[in-house]
């Protein structure tokens, strides 16, 4: 592999890699509202909460003291906790 080659690689590999950092950081909404309809709405509130919390940062120019990206952390730590609380259900009352 020449060194064009490798530096092609590498930039390929970083740009995936914060591809992947913008996606994952954004909670998930993967409650079906069929089952679990208070819970799912919960889970959109959360999401709805992280985008303006990162409407705030970009107002801010991300100078929040790093509470904001606390908060969001939070926020999605709260929506797995939703979805484990859907699971729990789901597995424990049949």
């Amino acid at each position: 592999m020449n060194h064009k080659s490798r530096c092609l690689a590498v930039v390929l590999l970083v740009g995936l890699i914060f591809v992947g950092i913008a996606l994952a950081q954004r909670p998930a909404t993967n409650i079906d509202p069929g089952r679990h309809a208070n819970l799912a709405e919960a889970q959109h509130h959360i999401v709805q909460a992280f985008e303006k919390i990162d409407e705030a940062q970009k107002a801010n120019k991300e100078e929040l003291g790093g509470h904001a990206e606390k908060a969001k952390e939070l926020l999605d730590q709260a929506s797995r906790e939703l979805k484990e609380a859907a699971e729990y259900a789901d597995h424990n009352h049949k």
